[in-house]
């Protein structure tokens, strides 16, 4: 039984190292800003990047199309702008793509986008939401690799850069150093630009945090009424403390 119990130990150990050198792979993360979750416009516009870009391969399967009457679409602009003709505004977000061909294509079956975003975390490092914003911004031209694309965050990927026409092509620029006697290429922060896209700098990285906004959003839309209500309920909690305090008091106020 003790023996049992060590091998259970031992394999959760290593579960737990492996998890973390997953999350730990590739470069640090930026910070996503936050603010793009307040903002309807951000939302919106990156409801329509992820539904033009991300769902012919991905789903949202625990999204309905009309949840996005919440970040202020009518019902009929979902439907012209952002419903394919066969689907209907109170399905949910699937792809036709089949399985077993996208497993074919990409070496793993793209994985469902609905709560990506609330995934994604790591500790030390940052949210979800600061690694897609991290991981959509870090792609680069590899000839290498199957698809011709790579990341920094995500080395080796297998998803190839959906992207490309916004951000243009470029490659990252290293420099070489020395460490314990082996030398590495290490990220500079620099970029070269190979082929330009049709989006500036600033803009692409406007137009990425609009998509990770909506993205962070959509895995739990209900997050801004859970807060507000959490506020109350804490605000309620103080105040009938101090009652409960002083009613305590009066209570005992005459026993000794």
């Amino acid at each position: 039984m003790t023996m049992l119990i060590k091998k259970i130990l031992l394999l959760l150990a290593f579960a737990l190292v492996g998890t973390a050198q997953a999350a730990g792979g590739g470069i640090a993360w930026d910070k996503f800003p936050t603010e793009k979750l307040t903002d309807r416009a951000a939302l919106q516009e990156g409801a329509k990047l992820f539904v033009n870009y991300c769902l012919n391969c991905h789903a949202a399967s625990y999204m309905r199309f009309n949840r996005m009457t919440e970040i202020g679409l009518t019902p009929e602009e979902i439907k012209n702008n952002l419903l394919f003709t066969s689907d209907k505004v109170g399905e949910t977000m699937k792809v036709s793509l089949d399985a077993k061909q996208a497993k074919e294509w990409f070496g793993a079956t793209p994985p469902d986008l609905t709560v990506i975003a609330r995934s994604r975390s790591a500790a030390g490092q940052g949210s979800g939401a600061d690694y897609l914003y991290t991981y959509l911004r870090t792609y680069y031209r590899d000839d290498s690799k199957p698809t011709g694309w790579n990341n920094l965050a995500f080395p080796s990927v297998g998803m190839p850069h959906v992207l490309w026409e916004l951000q243009g092509e470029r490659r990252p620029v290293f420099e070489k150093k020395t460490e314990h006697g082996h030398e590495l290429e290490v990220f500079t922060g620099k970029w070269e630009v190979v082929k330009p896209g049709t989006l500036d700098a600033r803009e692409y990285d406007a137009a990425v945090a609009n998509l990770v906004a909506f993205m962070q959003w959509m895995g739990e839309p209900a997050a801004k009424t859970r807060v507000q209500i959490g506020v109350w309920v804490l605000l309620f909690l103080a105040v009938f403390t101090v009652i409960a305090w002083r009613l305590n008091a009066a209570y005992w106020k005459d026993v000794k």
